[in-house]
């Protein structure tokens, strides 16, 4: 996939810390999977305080993603590949 920066999202919120990050996913999205700190998706690596939460809707993808010197955001893709590699490796929430 490349670079985050260069694939098309949605930011919905930003500049958050991983507590704010949870509690968002958490409220909003009915579909939730929980991965570990070094998940790897969208050839990046996901890094965090667990727990690391990770909505899914429909074919988007939202997820926490903290860029150094920026701060944590959460992100919305559309990625059906994503998605389905998601659902297979990582452990259901809700």
């Amino acid at each position: 996939m490349g670079c985050i920066d260069e694939m098309k999202y949605e930011v919905l919120l930003s500049k958050v810390t991983f507590k704010e990050c949870a509690a968002y996913l958490n409220s909003n999205y009915n579909e939730l999977y929980n991965v570990q700190p070094g998940y790897h998706m969208f050839d990046v690596f996901i890094i965090g305080v667990p727990p690391i939460y990770v909505g899914v809707d429909g074919d988007n993808i939202i997820f926490p993603y903290t860029k150094p010197c920026h701060g944590t955001f959460v992100l919305n893709i559309n990625s059906p590949e994503e998605v389905e590699r998601l659902k297979k490796t990582a452990s259901k929430v809700k």
